[in-house]
């Protein structure tokens, strides 16, 4: 064959496969829009209340005749309906208000068609060249973002995939700065000096872990990160973190950065941002929010003055696919003064030359090739305004209270700690503890036997964390159609759950 052939023979691309303006394959896209449309109705949406209860072992033994690449097709719908018979079947309906697991929300209707209109667009957020209309939209939104959250005119920022590329990237510049302004050392092209090995990183003990991960990434290690203390209320506490800068500058530690959480995993504990502010100010640490979490809080008129102080920080953290219910993956990162990001920009002759006046985000962010993701909450920001996202912040917020006060009221469960956000943290009330087994074991067996009760049984989907040393349950709310009759239901199951584990397991160890 001659490589000028044209077309190759014995290659025949397949029909109606790409999306174009013309009769057929917009027929064939619309055919597979509405064949997902039914997979979504009739494979997925029955199964996923919350959850079918498949084990890891008969979800691997359903898919173990897959081919995944196959070298003939079956055809789109058919491939479609395969899906939904054998994947969306056992997938988790994060939509279902008796899922109060983890930080997944349920991602809103506009959202979800903004990922339609953003996948079949395949526009591509580096430069103005590869998405005209989302670079400039992207830096609108930014710009009015950074308002809502009290930051000058001097700020800029872009989106990211979530909150661990987030709080990368703010460490990055961090990390970068310091070494400039402190060793004149330009990190970007000389690399990390030894002199490195002494910076500190500072967050709470309840941080997320992406802070320490990041701190690996950037070549300082793990041990770089500083946990301090926390008070009663799982913040931040002011006093340890005085101690912790006095000790490490008197060891000749290097303060780098100061890292605040506005919503912990575990407690949705929001740490004392102006404090911290205070003491970043005082040590000319870089100062970042990690509000991924709690950072939706700045549209509630009820709940915004919980994040004072947030005005102040050098770089901001915020997750849209947590309380902005849009569909994963879809964060931003806010930096304070846009000159920050000298210190980690570059020009690429073929995508954003120096010479241009035109959006060049691929100069702000870690990725390249990046999705138009701001489409999703823009476009629901455009359907429900900043009103209907904030009565779903502050129903949902709500919810916490609501489990709390039906937690107290109930003698088969303890309440842990006074909810702070979305969280909340119980443990289940045996009637017996067994001579034979120590008594945080019991409490280990248990939580994870009621767990695992209430998944197979499709009931509720709920998740585990230990605090001070005890495993305990935990509801994380993220649904605002999620009621007070469905939380009641699901203390119900979960105390019928927690009295047959604990009778099989006490005639068991009997």
């Amino acid at each position: 064959m001659s490589d000028t052939e044209f077309p190759p023979s014995g290659s025949a691309v397949p029909e109606s496969m790409f999306l174009g303006n013309d009769s057929d394959t917009l027929e064939t896209f619309e055919a597979a829009v509405e064949t997902a449309c039914c997979a979504i109705r009739e494979s997925y949406l029955p199964a996923a209340t919350p959850y079918t209860g498949a084990s890891i072992s008969e979800v691997r033994s359903e898919l173990a005749d897959i081919d995944c690449l196959p070298e003939t097709g079956t055809g789109l719908e058919s491939a479609i309906e395969r899906v939904g018979e054998q994947l969306l079947s056992n997938a988790v309906g994060f939509h279902d208000p008796q899922y109060v697991a983890h930080l997944q929300c349920p991602p809103s209707i506009p959202g979800i068609a903004a990922e339609l209109l953003l996948a079949a667009s395949n526009q591509s957020l580096d430069t103005w060249g590869e998405s005209p209309s989302g670079t400039v939209l992207e830096q609108r939104f930014v710009n009015q973002l950074a308002k809502v959250y009290g930051f000058p005119d001097t700020a800029d920022g872009v989106f990211t995939s979530g909150g661990t590329q987030s709080n990368f990237a703010a460490l990055l510049l961090a990390r970068n700065r310091h070494l400039d302004v402190n060793h004149g050392v330009d990190a970007q092209s000389a690399g990390v000096p030894e002199a490195a090995g002494d910076l500190r990183i500072l967050c709470s003990e309840a941080a997320h872990f992406s802070v320490a991960q990041a701190a690996s990434h950037l070549g300082l290690g793990e041990n770089a990160v500083v946990g301090v203390p926390t008070d009663n209320r799982h913040r931040m506490d002011l006093d340890a973190l005085d101690e912790t800068l006095a000790k490490i500058e008197s060891s000749g530690g290097e303060l780098a950065a100061l890292v605040a959480t506005a919503g912990t995993t575990d407690f949705g504990s929001i740490d004392p941002l102006d404090g911290l502010a205070d003491r970043a100010d005082r040590y000319d640490m870089w100062y970042h929010v990690d509000a991924a979490s709690g950072g939706a809080l700045a549209f509630s008129d009820r709940h915004a003055d919980r994040l004072a102080g947030i005005k102040r920080a050098d770089s901001l953290t915020v997750d849209f696919h947590k309380l902005f219910y849009q569909p994963v993956s879809c964060g931003a990162i806010l930096v304070r003064d846009e000159t920050n990001y000298e210190y980690t920009g570059r020009n690429a002759s073929y995508l954003n030359p120096a010479d241009t006046d035109a959006p060049t985000p691929v100069s702000k962010s870690v990725q390249t090739t990046r999705r138009f993701d701001v489409l999703k909450p823009f476009l629901t920001f455009q359907a429900v305004g900043t009103s209907g996202v904030a009565a779903c912040v502050e129903r949902t917020a709500n919810l916490a209270s609501v489990a709390a006060q039906q937690i107290r009221s109930r003698s088969a469960f303890k309440l842990v700690t006074e909810p702070e956000l979305t969280t909340v943290l119980f443990r289940y009330r045996p009637s017996v503890f067994p001579s034979n087994v120590e008594e945080k074991r019991w409490h280990s067996e248990l939580t994870n036997e009621i767990r695992d009760r209430a998944r197979k049984a499709g009931d509720a989907i709920v998740a585990r964390t230990i605090v001070e040393g005890t495993p305990c349950l935990k509801f994380t709310f993220m649904n605002p159609k999620t009621t007070q009759d469905d939380i009641a239901l699901i203390l119900d199951t979960l105390a019928k759950h927690g009295e047959r584990a604990e009778n099989t397991s006490v005639a068991g160890s009997a």
